[in-house]
C-alpha cells in the first residue's frame, strides 16, 4: 500500500526540519560561550537558511506533507526562541525584546495545538513566512553586530530596524491567525 504524498513522514524537507531542531542546542551552546559566539551565529544563520531550503525542496519535489506543515513552523519558532534566549544569556539582547517575540509565539502555539486537538489546522500565511525570515535575519544581524566586527554599528542598526519590522509583521499575522481560528472553530459542528 502506498502512502499519499501528504501523509508521508520520511521526506527530505521533514529531515531538514528535524535537523534544524537538532541543531538548536548546538548553536545555543556556541552562542552562550564567549569564545565561540561567532561560530554559533553562523550555525544559526545556516539553520535559518535551511528553513527556506526545506520549503523549496518540498514544493519542487512534491514532498509537501501534513507533518512538514506542522514541523517546519515549529522548528522556526524553536530556533528563534532559542537564539533569543541565548543572546539574552549572553547579555547582548534585551529581555523585553525577546519576550515580545517568544510570548507571541507561545500564544500562537497553544492556540494551534488546541485547534489541532479539535482536528482544525490553520494554514500558514505568506506574511507569516516573511515575518519569520525578517526575524531570523534581524536576530542574526543583531548577534553578529554585537561581536564588534567591522561595520558592527551599521549591522546592529539594520538588525534592530529589521527586528521592529519583523515584530510588527508577526503580531499582524498572529491577529490574522486568531481570526482564522475563530472562523474555523465557528464553522465546525
Amino acid at each position: 500500500m502506498t502512502v499519499p504524498p501528504a501523509r508521508r513522514v520520511a521526506t527530505v524537507p521533514n529531515a531538514l526540519s528535524l535537523l534544524r531542531i537538532l541543531a538548536i542546542p548546538v548553536f545555543v551552546a556556541l552562542i552562550v560561550d564567549r569564545d565561540t559566539t561567532s561560530i554559533g551565529v553562523i550555525v544559526f544563520a545556516v539553520v535559518s537558511l535551511t528553513d527556506w531550503l526545506d520549503g523549496v525542496v518540498a514544493r519542487t519535489t512534491g514532498q509537501v506533507s501534513e507533518l512538514g506543515a506542522i514541523l517546519d513552523p515549529v522548528a522556526d519558532r524553536l530556533a528563534i526562541a532559542a537564539a533569543l534566549i541565548a543572546l539574552v544569556i549572553r547579555d547582548v539582547f534585551p529581555v523585553w525584546a525577546a519576550v515580545a517575540v517568544v510570548a507571541r509565539d507561545v500564544v500562537v502555539l497553544v492556540v494551534g495545538l488546541a485547534l489541532l486537538g479539535r482536528g482544525v489546522r490553520i494554514e500558514v500565511r505568506f506574511l507569516g513566512k516573511v515575518a519569520t525570515f525578517t526575524l531570523m535575519a534581524a536576530i542574526g544581524a543583531i548577534a553578529w553586530g554585537s561581536l564588534g566586527y567591522a561595520l558592527a554599528s551599521a549591522t546592529l542598526a539594520v538588525g534592530w530596524v529589521a527586528y521592529g519590522v519583523g515584530l510588527l509583521e508577526s503580531y499582524v499575522v498572529a491577529a490574522w491567525y486568531l481570526r482564522d481560528a475563530k472562523e474555523a472553530t465557528a464553522a465546525r459542528p
